[in-house]
């Protein structure tokens, strides 16, 4: 990490004609502007803070080594990376759910929370976020907070722009039914109905 706070890399316009390439942005202030925006992207994709703040800082780490070859649109290029990157964990990482053949019995001495109690509360777009499947989810975040177009989501996430489009509907599926977002239904019981 020594290297990371010493001299950055050269760049190609940093010694063409002794001149320093004024559209160039330089890392450390690409980082300072522009890392709360990549951070809220990486916590939409991962839903954990810890985890967002890892993957922002691995795909910071991997534009910093290759920001020499980066022309044009660092941005467009480091949220590339981010997803990218997270594409790879959510490939390689085993999602920690361990099956039963059965259940195992409550422990009397925690008391289990009532799921159904307080649902006119639980009106929880992330929550309900975090329950789409890694993908669904990447394509929710940068299609509808990031406001990418089909064709700029797709090519971020290397998949066909039909797939974009068939992720979309399905995501926008599942959270028109997940239960953090479904009001519940109000049953009114008239004098008529006690008698």
């Amino acid at each position: 990490m020594e290297t990371l706070a010493g001299d950055r890399p050269t760049t190609r316009g940093d010694t063409v004609g002794g001149a320093a390439d004024d559209s160039r942005v330089d890392f450390d202030e690409f980082v300072v502007a522009r890392s709360t925006s990549l951070l809220r992207t990486a916590y939409l994709l991962t839903h954990d803070h810890a985890l967002a703040e890892d993957l922002l800082q691995t795909a910071l780490t991997k534009a910093w080594f290759a920001w020499p070859r980066i022309e044009s649109n660092p941005e467009a290029y480091v949220r590339k990376i981010l997803v990218n990157t997270f594409a790879s964990w959510w490939r390689r990482k085993w999602n920690g759910e361990h099956s039963h053949g059965e259940l195992p019995e409550p422990d009397p001495s925690h008391p289990r929370r009532d799921e159904h109690a307080g649902a006119d509360q639980r009106h929880d777009l992330w929550e309900a976020m975090g329950r789409l499947p890694r993908k669904q989810r990447a394509v929710i975040v940068l299609r509808f907070v990031e406001d990418l177009s089909e064709a700029e989501t797709a090519r971020l996430l290397g998949i066909a722009p039909g797939t974009v489009k068939s992720q979309t509907s399905k995501a926008l599926a599942k959270l028109r039914i997940d239960p953090a977002l479904v009001e519940p239904t109000v049953t009114s019981t008239s004098p008529e109905d006690r008698s």
